[in-house]
């Protein structure tokens, strides 16, 4: 029998030798890394939505888990003037160093035409590099472990959610600090739900 002509033993066509050699290569020894979402200008469920499918499309970075979503009060302003935020939590693996990665989530930010005019104002999305690896630095421009991740609730139970064991580098363990900041005005929305990329 004439192998060439057995359709089972055709030769795999070089263009998917590449793209798979090249997916391979990207997450070559990737790192772990947390990533904070919330939104609170128009349709914040499609929004979050949006932001977790483009941290899945950019080269070197794999989405591995997203937390529930949770509907919060605005921080650090009156809660009756401005909409509440819809938060989630994105666990992700990535070949990108952290600076790479802050200005990823710069471009999603300014992809959704998030606007920075106020302190704390409202936003169509937020993109917070909460933790990546076991880094801690203070470096201005991306400090890490994210300096108030610590202390927010809408931060820690999305955190616990998707990965009960966590972390935060120099602070202690998620469970730890959800514990004494608690979880009050943080309320799970058990209808909506974000999908991982396919």
């Amino acid at each position: 029998m004439n192998t060439s002509s057995d359709p089972t033993v055709q030769p795999v066509p070089a263009s998917v030798v590449e793209q798979v050699d090249a997916a391979d290569v990207t997450l070559s020894n990737p790192k772990r890394a947390v990533i904070s979402l919330g939104s609170n200008l128009g349709n914040r469920l499609e929004t979050l939505q949006g932001a977790v499918d483009a941290l899945e499309e950019t080269p070197g970075l794999r989405v591995k888990a997203v937390s529930p979503v949770y509907e919060t009060a605005p921080w650090g302003v009156d809660p009756a003037s401005q909409p509440a935020y819809f938060n989630a939590v994105v666990l992700i693996k990535t070949t990108l160093p952290p600076d790479s990665l802050l200005e990823r989530g710069h471009a999603i930010e300014e992809a959704f035409e998030r606007v920075r005019d106020e302190r704390w104002g409202p936003r169509t999305i937020d993109v917070d590099i909460l933790a990546y690896q076991d880094v801690v630095s203070d470096d201005p421009r991306l400090t890490l472990p994210h300096p108030r991740a610590h202390e927010r609730a809408f931060v820690l139970v999305p955190w616990h959610d998707v990965d009960p064991e966590a972390q935060v580098p120099g602070r202690g363990a998620v469970a730890e600090l959800l514990s004494s900041v608690g979880s009050e005005g943080v309320h799970q929305r058990t209808d909506l739900e974000l999908r991982l990329p396919e």
